[in-house]
């Protein structure tokens, strides 16, 4: 505990909240990113982000929380890095191909996977979780209109849908993927294979 301490007295410890709110989570997620939620402690997150374990119940109540409020902050850079490497796609195949390729396979997919299995069991953080999703699919649906827009191509799909489609089929083959011998590249095939076959209008 005395190196907790001493981390912690180099910084002011009244500094704001919001500072130290983001400190901790971007200690956190790197921690969860490498050992999971099981395998790391509140004393080693504040450790590491140059707190007080007491700190982290302060401003997050439980590691659960914590970890749940991480997931969702992270699956939303994954989101923002793949609109960015999808913006000049030169074809509708490319763009869904770069946002895949960007997606698939990446630690912060996966953590958030985590936090949904959690949320099951602790249904008061399944506000956070879904408002991420509603972020995640109105960015997704910006970012495709957006670029659709730019190159001219056909409306085809209703951009809410494409992107409401694209996040259920990532989590889903994300989740098999953890749970069988799939590789990355192989998940990413199957993925790009899937949103090609668009829903025909008016299907369930």
């Amino acid at each position: 505990m005395a190196d907790v301490h001493a981390l912690a007295e180099v910084r002011p410890l009244r500094e704001p909240g919001k500072r130290m709110r983001s400190r901790l989570l971007d200690a956190a997620v790197e921690l969860f990113k490498a050992k999971g939620l099981a395998g790391v402690a509140v004393a080693e997150i504040a450790m590491a982000a140059g707190a007080y374990p007491s700190q982290v119940t302060y401003y997050f109540r439980t590691k659960e929380a914590l970890f749940v409020e991480a997931a969702c902050r992270e699956v939303l850079y994954v989101a923002r890095q793949a609109e960015q490497a999808a913006s000049t796609a030169a074809s509708g195949r490319d763009y869904n191909r770069r946002l895949v390729e960007t997606v698939i396979g990446s630690p912060g997919l996966a953590l958030f996977v985590e936090a949904l299995s959690l949320t099951r069991r602790r249904q008061d953080l399944a506000p956070l979780i879904e408002r991420t999703f509603e972020r995640l699919h109105a960015e997704g649906d910006r970012a495709y209109a957006d670029v659709r827009a730019r190159r001219g191509w056909n409306a085809g799909e209703d951009a809410g849908a494409v992107a409401r489609r694209f996040w259920t089929l990532a989590l889903g083959i994300a989740l098999r993927e953890g749970a069988t011998d799939a590789t990355v590249e192989q998940a990413v095939e199957e993925m790009v294979v899937l949103l090609r076959h668009r829903p025909k209008a008016g299907a369930a």
